[in-house]
């Protein structure tokens, strides 16, 4: 008899609290990871460097477990599929794992919480990769909180030192089985290697202490660069948030933000693709194909938007301050759909992460809780002037800024402002 510990977005032997819960728990346990199919196969592409980064964290993990005498079992699937192989295969007891906020986790963990139910084994999850769960801070009446600077005072009320506390796991591989299991290579789970790279993790106190200061200028490297770690899990939240406590309240309220969108998108699965404020349906985009393909490739005319789609192409980055100004650019200016550029950046950031994807563009788009108001349109030109005034940014994403080749804007400030405040109160009067 045996328990299963599935990693999932939570890569790193070091204080991973499902995999220290199964490690406690009485049997030998099998690590295993489970490169889902339901999820590659809608990949617009084969060299996805998400799935590069998973599989060489999974190298990782592999090479720690055979210091030990461990293993790590990869497999590919669908899970329903693949956990109906390994009931076949072993005794198991009880499958241990850390719990999903989003709505497609949420599914199929209930999808195979039945099967297992039905040949007597437990399924059990934990909280691993948020400080609180979208249950755990909630307002007085028990309803979930949409505005954040309320969600963040709750937040900062309830955080105890136990909350930041280590689970040790590390300590406790000796209890996973001794078998020896192959890593299977991208080829052979169906992907293809790619040129990004994520950038591995540091997190420099004294670059963190600097960080309220340095944050909005994308040609510094003045933030924590930490959002692919968090998001697969590569570094825990509670070591994360310990940092930020002693070192910037910015960048801890940063943090929160990420848990404030992550309990609006549990509490509000609809948001994935419709507006938070339905007043806002009504209004009428113009979704123009060209303009929208000239903001994907970083031809617009406007240099700092264009800047930081280009970087995005190139690296699976972009800048956060950058990426509000774009976001702003595409709804605003261009009155394209919210959802056209939440798509676009799903499948190109290296930290995407479906909650804070979806809510940062309803906030750009002032469709969201929260939002930005709609009559706030970010000037392209005044952004460079406050944030990158020595057009260093700029030029390193646009060499041809000053040549001839480079697009004249296709749009007009002051036109596309006026215009989108009009379309913006045209849809809220119902007219």
């Amino acid at each position: 008899m045996i328990n299963i510990f599935w990693f999932r977005r939570d890569l790193r032997l070091l204080d991973n609290h499902g995999l220290w819960q199964a490690l406690n728990a009485g049997l030998p346990v099998l690590p295993v990871f489970i490169f889902d199919s339901e999820i590659l196969d809608k990949l617009n592409s084969k060299s996805d460097a998400r799935v590069q980064f998973i599989h060489e964290q999974l190298k990782h993990i592999q090479f720690q477990l055979q210091q030990k005498g461990k293993s790590l079992l990869v497999l590919s699937g669908k899970p329903m599929d693949v956990f109906k192989q390994l009931t076949e295969k072993y005794q198991i007891a009880n499958i241990f794992t850390n719990s999903d906020y989003e709505p497609y986790g949420i599914q199929r963990d209930n999808l195979i919480k039945t099967l297992l139910n039905k040949a007597d084994i437990g399924f059990k999850s934990f909280k691993d990769h948020v400080i609180f769960d979208p249950l755990e801070v909630l307002k007085a009446d028990g309803k979930p909180y949409t505005v954040y600077t309320p969600y963040s005072r709750k937040w900062k009320e309830k955080l105890l030192p136990q909350h930041t506390k280590p689970f040790h796991s590390e300590s406790l591989l000796d209890n996973l089985l001794s078998d020896y299991f192959e890593l299977p290579n991208l080829e052979e789970i169906g992907m293809m290697p790619s040129p990004v790279f994520v950038p591995p993790i540091k997190l420099d106190d004294k670059r963190l202490q600097s960080y309220h200061e340095t944050r909005n200028f994308p040609a510094l490297t003045g933030t924590s660069l930490a959002g692919p770690h968090l998001r697969f899990g590569t570094i825990g939240i509670r070591h994360v948030v310990d940092i930020a406590l002693h070192t910037n309240e910015t960048y801890l309220n940063e943090l929160i933000w990420r848990e404030f969108f992550m309990q609006i998108l549990y509490h509000f699965p609809k948001t994935v693709t419709h507006n938070f404020y339905s007043k806002y349906d009504p209004l009428e985009w113009k979704n123009n194909p060209e303009e929208f393909q000239a903001w994907c490739d970083g031809k617009t005319g406007y240099p700092l938007v264009d800047a930081g789609m280009r970087e995005l192409l190139a690296t699976g980055n972009m800048h956060n301050r950058v990426r509000m100004v774009v976001a702003s650019f595409l709804t605003k200016h261009l009155l394209i759909d919210w959802r056209w550029g939440e798509a676009w950046f799903a499948s190109k950031l290296l930290d995407f992460e479906l909650s804070s994807n979806v809510g940062n563009w309803q906030w750009a788009a002032g469709t969201g809780c929260d939002a930005a108001p709609y009559f706030r349109v970010f000037n392209p030109s005044e952004q460079i002037k406050k944030f990158d005034k020595y057009l260093t940014y700029v030029r390193k994403w646009v060499p041809e800024l000053e040549e001839f080749r480079y697009p004249k804007p296709i749009i007009e400030h002051s036109f596309a402002r006026d215009r989108a405040i009009s379309a913006y109160k045209k849809a809220l009067s119902g007219l």
